[in-house]
């Protein structure tokens, strides 16, 4: 299965400015990914997709391949994954040489390791499922049988649709949410149904300790304790 990685880092961060290459233990954090994604054995070619020309700088002296510079359409606050993934497949389509697959490899989600992507992989071909998503799970308090919604006539309802609540704890199924750290689909899935999920969504289950999705100082912090601490 020819498998193409993606590593999306457009320059317009709010949260925290130019977060992709600000330095994080020492590099910037757009290494960390890239060193995981150039090490593994399924994918077949990794590529850096941005209209930055400063990130460009950055990715071409790391040795990332950038193929092409994403167009600033986009590349703005309202652009989608989706968009960026099928401007990649549309590129390499157009050069004769499609992919099979995706890899989304969002460079807010540093402290993956080589081992952790290559299982993903092999897991998302084994299933041959539409696609695979990382994730952890969800704490019980907020699992979806024990959350509310509110009806028509302003009283709470189960937002699973049970009528009746599961009391205990340990009764309770597990439920996962997406993490953001991988995203595998099938090229036909994206071009086709216009989705990341398809009909068949298998799943990889993230390390809690370790994980840390970058969207505001806070989880910054939170990745530099992780750093020295050295606890990957």
């Amino acid at each position: 299965m020819r498998i193409l990685g993606i590593i999306p880092a457009r320059g317009g961060s709010k949260g925290i400015p130019r977060k992709n290459i600000k330095i994080l233990g020492g590099q910037p954090l757009l290494k960390y990914t890239w060193d995981v994604a150039s090490k593994s054995k399924y994918l077949t070619t990794v590529i850096l997709s941005t209209e930055d020309d400063e990130i460009i700088e950055v990715g071409t002296s790391l040795g990332i391949s950038i193929p092409f510079k994403r167009p600033t359409s986009l590349s703005e606050d309202t652009s989608t994954s989706l968009d960026v993934i099928k401007h990649a497949l549309n590129f390499y389509d157009e050069k004769g040489a499609p992919f099979d697959a995706i890899c989304l490899l969002q460079v807010t989600s540093p402290f993956r390791t080589v081992s952790f992507l290559d299982n993903a992989i092999k897991k998302f071909i084994d299933t041959k499922s539409d696609a695979l998503v990382s994730v952890l799970e969800v704490p019980h308090e907020y699992n979806p049988h024990w959350t509310f919604e509110e009806d028509s006539n302003k009283q709470l309802r189960i937002s699973t649709g049970d009528k009746k609540i599961i009391t205990r704890r340990q009764d309770l199924p597990k439920t996962y949410h997406r993490d953001g750290s991988i995203y595998l689909t099938k090229a036909s899935v994206i071009l086709n149904q216009n989705s990341l999920f398809g009909n068949s969504l298998s799943y990889i289950l993230s390390n809690k300790s370790t994980h840390v999705n970058i969207d505001t100082m806070e989880d910054w912090n939170k990745a530099e304790l992780i750093c020295k601490n050295n606890v990957l």
